[in-house]
């Protein structure tokens, strides 16, 4: 249950962490890569079954 949350939470940050507006697009793919590769951690461990 608690690792649903986390992965939907997750998913959430990471399209939230895409640049999108005009003040954003110099960051480049930084805080969605970053989200991105939690949200990669997190699902591995979950489908191991270690979360």
């Amino acid at each position: 249950m608690v690792g649903t949350i986390l992965i939907v939470l997750l998913i959430l940050f990471l399209v939230g962490a895409l640049p999108t507006w005009p003040h954003s697009q110099s960051w480049g793919y930084a805080p969605s890569g970053i989200v991105g590769t939690v949200l990669i951690v997190v699902l591995i461990l979950y489908l191991l079954g270690l979360l």
